[in-house]
């Protein structure tokens, strides 16, 4: 448990009585014992049309879905099922054939598709104070990766909804900064688990020595 009593850490309990239903049995750090006048704030939220509309969207992809469709059908039928045409895709340069198979599989479900690829402007590393030792290959050319400009070509176009396909960690964090909502994530990186990251997870009696 945190050293701050009053912090949520719901990753460690054991009680689930949120899960449940069961509230009389939830720990005294638990956000419905000393959160719940923000707990019946955050209800207001959702009443505003949008954050309406997402949420129980979302609900019935989840009822529909569930164990049955993949991550791209939920996808599909998300946006379908909130009416989005316009869907904007930002994604990594490494992941190329695989954004033109999803685009491709996008435009035949009838929707318009906005692309932009990481590597857009092709701006050298330098200028954010990369040094030639810090590259990937140094001695060669490297173009910066460029979310805030993929997000702010999604915002131009005016997309539905952005979707992010293997934005490095950090770069996600700016990407999700800039870009104006709603987004949702096909799939991030990790070339090391054939972008797998909870096979680190799963296999944890093999990497714990590489996390400790």
């Amino acid at each position: 448990m945190s050293s701050n009593s009053s912090l949520p850490t719901c990753a460690s309990c054991k009680t689930l009585a949120c899960y449940s239903g069961l509230k009389e049995k939830a720990p005294e750090n638990c956000p419905m014992v000393i959160e719940t006048d923000l707990l019946k704030q955050t209800i207001e939220d959702y009443r505003e049309k949008m954050t309406s509309t997402l949420a129980c969207n979302s609900a019935r992809i989840e009822s529909k879905g569930y164990c049955n469709w993949t991550r791209v059908e939920e996808i599909i039928n998300f946006a379908r099922s909130a009416n989005y045409k316009r869907i904007g895709l930002a994604y990594c340069i490494g992941l190329r054939r695989e954004a033109e198979k999803f685009n491709e599989i996008m435009l035949k479900n009838g929707f318009e598709m906005v692309s932009v690829v990481c590597k857009t402007s092709a701006t050298p590393k330098e200028t954010i104070g990369i040094d030639d030792s810090e590259k990937v290959k140094p001695g060669h050319f490297e173009a910066m990766c460029n979310p805030v400009v993929q997000a702010k070509l999604l915002n131009k176009a005016k997309t539905d909804l952005k979707i992010m396909l293997g934005l490095c960690v950090g770069h996600d964090s700016l990407f999700l900064h800039y870009a104006e909502a709603p987004v949702t994530v096909l799939a991030v990186k990790d070339r090391v688990l054939a972008h797998n990251p909870l096979g680190a997870i799963y296999a944890s009696h093999y990497f714990n020595r590489r996390f400790n």
